[in-house]
């Protein structure tokens, strides 16, 4: 009470908070994402004292954009992806993501930022006249808040604005979250006719498991590691593994952070069918015509075809080289042969790093023959090894047994442990007792 009897307020704010001490032998306890106040000695939660003192972050107006995917094949717009944006200081559009980072921010903030976003963006794609789907994201660590899953807010904003469910794209964002619940709301959202998408595919582990576990119509390409594939190495073996995954459970890939005309090339390379990315658009807060890229896209098809071609040349002339001197090779090993009189042949400029000699087991019966610097070496640590299990061995034996013999079997490329370069390993028919098998660099194949 106030000298005049009336009741008095008492707010402490965040920074006054953090003046009070604790004892130095007690854990400092902290209140990273409420503002507390007192109200007659009582303390009160933070959506009640926002609403009386509301911070600049909470006063914050967020809104929807929307960036184009693109369909490689068609050329056309297939959908959007809804982004969070909001106003800088001075009036510019931008991200709204440093928000959602925050650790200061309450969670129950964010989600309700979250679903205005939400709602706004599904609002404007239903009165919009785009055709194509709409993908919204969902923080996975968000997902163990919700009390009940039948009474999804997505699925009440689809029926409040009348969107037909089967293009709408839930894609599930971040790797936290109970992945027990995450499988069950990808069902629910499912059953109500949702397409399911899962983000930053590549980036650990928990998303292999994630795909293994939900099985996603769609997946979307680490953003970082597409670039960073784009320019070639590990990085490149990467996502051609990952995209050959992803084809092989019936995914549909969706490249992130296309920017340039490589990066673009190299998502067709890995079989992408879907870009997105600065080379087309940022987001923006208008919907296309579904043909607005279809021009500059059979562009970059056409001159994906024509590098590619040029490419496939080259491999034409190196697999004819080596497959001249596999026969020259062949040849000598038929009777007696001195290593120093096949080293005048063209092995180390035309790709031929070793070969070695096996049985009908698999066992290799010579030692590797490394071929380096001009001149054969000899390597006998492998001798006794078995290769059978190997599918350039079996495959061989397979086709001999369907009467097709004698003829090359290629692996697939590898990264050889001691050269650190890209290989195949060729097997084919010596004699009825013996298989060759030669080491090849593999970078043009």
């Amino acid at each position: 009470m106030n000298g005049n009897g009336e009741m008095t307020k008492t707010v402490i704010s965040i920074t006054e908070l953090h003046k009070i001490k604790t004892p130095m032998n007690s854990k400092k306890k902290r209140f990273p994402q409420a503002i507390v106040g007192a109200v007659g000695g009582t303390f009160i939660g933070y959506v009640a004292l926002a609403k009386q003192q509301p911070s600049m972050e909470t006063q914050k107006t967020l809104f929807p954009y929307f960036q184009p995917i693109v369909g490689a094949a068609s050329g056309t717009i297939i959908g959007y992806e809804a982004l969070a944006r909001q106003h800088d200081a001075d009036g510019r559009v931008i991200s709204a993501g440093a928000l959602f980072c925050c650790p200061d921010i309450a969670t129950e903030q964010l989600i309700a930022w979250d679903r205005d976003v939400r709602r706004q963006a599904l609002k404007q794609f239903s009165l919009s006249r785009c055709n194509g789907y709409l993908t919204i994201n969902i923080s996975a660590a968000w997902i163990d808040r919700l009390a009940d899953f039948n009474s999804l807010p997505t699925l009440r904003m689809l029926d409040e604005f009348n969107i037909d469910r089967s293009r709408i794209i839930i894609e599930i964002t971040e790797s936290k979250g109970d992945l027990d619940k995450l499988v069950e709301i990808a069902a629910v959202y499912r059953r109500h006719g949702l397409k399911i998408a899962i983000d930053d595919f590549g980036a650990g582990f928990s998303q292999l498991e994630r795909v293994m576990s939900i099985q996603p119509d769609i997946i979307k390409l680490d953003m970082q590691l597409f670039q960073s594939a784009a320019k070639g190495g590990v990085a490149s073996d990467i996502v051609h593994l990952l995209s050959r995954l992803a084809k092989r459970t019936g995914c549909r890939i969706v490249c992130e952070g296309v920017e340039t005309v490589e990066d673009f090339h190299f998502g067709l390379s890995c079989g992408a069918q879907y870009m997105q990315g600065y080379l087309f658009s940022p987001a923006t807060a208008d919907f296309k015509a579904p043909q607005y890229y279809q021009q500059q896209i059979a562009s970059l098809r056409k001159t994906f075809l024509t590098n590619t071609l040029v490419k496939e040349a080259h491999k034409i002339q190196f697999i004819a080289n080596i497959k001249g001197l596999i026969e020259l090779l062949k040849n000598a090993l038929q009777g007696d042969f001195h290593l120093d009189t096949l080293a005048v042949a063209p092995f180390e400029d035309s790709g031929v790093l070793r070969f070695y000699l096996c049985n009908n087991q698999g066992d290799q019966i010579s030692s590797n023959f490394n071929f380096t610097e001009g001149r054969w070496l000899e390597d006998a640590a492998q001798f006794g090894f078995n290769w059978a299990w190997r599918p350039y061995f079996y495959q061989l034996l397979a086709l001999e047994s369907a009467k097709d013999s004698y003829r090359l079997v290629t692996s697939e490329r590898y990264r050889d442990f001691n050269t650190d370069r890209l290989c195949k390993t060729l097997s084919l028919r010596l004699d009825h007792e013996r298989i060759l098998l030669i080491d090849i660099a593999a970078e043009w194949t």
